[in-house]
């Protein structure tokens, strides 16, 4: 557990990272495709900060993702995808994706993130992939405190959260302007010493 001022363990490079069923790996240009087929349905979107894109715009869009690979400094971001493990460890598809940003180095805090396609959605990838996020970010990073900001309308990132033992700690009204609408905004988070040792 990091103690106020310790920084964590930065700078951190992104590295691939194992769970039951995926492989966490930094993400690479070569996923834009399957990236695509996600971020350009409206469903995926909805309560997400940016609009459906067109396959060029995930492409690039992917492109500079794939660019944050390091956390050293406040700002910085790694974004790891989410590859479905095939049959004898054969690499299958990339059915989601998780961020990690550096909010505070000098206060040890981490922001998540993920997204996954639909179709891969109520089998428990997403549990699966976000817990092993916050192990890292506990684990490895050293984070005192990981938090998560959503819209409360996406309930099944909300329950995730809850699943994730993390808690409510705000709801804003109305404090975003996103793609065309007033939205709300949630705050979830842990502390490293409510989150029990991977193992």
């Amino acid at each position: 557990m990091s103690e106020p001022g310790s920084h964590g363990a930065f700078p951190f490079d992104a590295h691939p990272v194992r769970t039951r069923r995926l492989l966490l790996r930094p993400l690479t240009a070569s996923d834009a495709e399957e990236v695509a087929a996600y971020q350009g349905l409206p469903d995926v979107v909805r309560y997400l900060p940016w609009p459906v894109r067109s396959p060029e715009e995930s492409r690039e869009h992917t492109i500079t993702r794939a660019g944050f690979t390091r956390l050293a400094e406040d700002g910085d971001a790694l974004i790891l995808a989410a590859e479905l493990v095939g049959a004898a460890g054969a690499p299958g598809p990339v059915i989601g994706d998780l961020s990690v940003f550096l909010k505070s180095r000098e206060h040890a805090q981490v922001a998540v993130g993920w997204v996954f396609h639909p179709a891969w959605h109520g089998q428990g990838f997403a549990t699966e992939a976000a817990g092993a996020l916050l192990d890292l970010a506990f684990g490895e990073l050293g984070a005192h405190r990981v938090f998560a900001e959503l819209d409360p309308r996406n309930e099944a990132s909300a329950a995730l959260c809850l699943r994730l033992g993390m808690r409510l700690e705000a709801h804003f009204v109305e404090n975003e302007f996103v793609t065309g609408e007033w939205s709300d905004l949630q705050v979830f988070a842990i502390l490293a010493r409510d989150r029990p040792a991977a193992g």
